[in-house]
């Protein structure tokens, strides 16, 4: 079983860009798989909507409440590393990382973790170090 951990930026896809992100995810894997959320990215969530206004709290809202409903599994972090690095770990232990983030989406490929990524605004795929999978 695969564990696919979700960053911040990219459960806020699904409001920014209308793109439902869960079918997309199954659409793209063909295996069995886990969702996962570190506690720190729905904090990131959260601060989202009490600091910001507009599309990007919006965009928070929504993906808090998809992550409820879809019954995404929290990992619990006592770590002080920001969100990021705590994700790079989790990288390393052959997880799959779903982001948006430039610098964390090369850091993760070039550690040798794939990366669920949008493309094109519209669809998901997956990538490593060689290319799309």
């Amino acid at each position: 079983m695969k564990k696919i951990l979700l960053d911040t930026n990219f459960l806020m896809l699904s409001a920014q860009f209308r793109v439902d992100i869960f079918l997309e995810i199954e659409r793209i894997c063909n295996f069995n798989y886990k969702l996962y959320v570190l506690d720190k990215t729905i904090e990131e969530l959260k601060n989202i909507i009490e600091t910001q206004k507009g599309k990007h709290k919006d965009a928070a809202k929504v993906a808090l409440q998809l992550l409820k409903l879809e019954k995404v599994n929290v990992i619990k972090t006592s770590s002080k590393k920001n969100t990021d690095d705590i994700i790079l770990d989790y990288g390393k232990k052959d997880h799959l990382v779903a982001t948006q983030d430039k610098d964390l989406k090369r850091k993760l490929v070039n550690q040798g973790c794939k990366v669920i990524i949008l493309k094109q605004k519209k669809i998901l795929a997956i990538i490593n170090d060689k290319g799309f999978v």
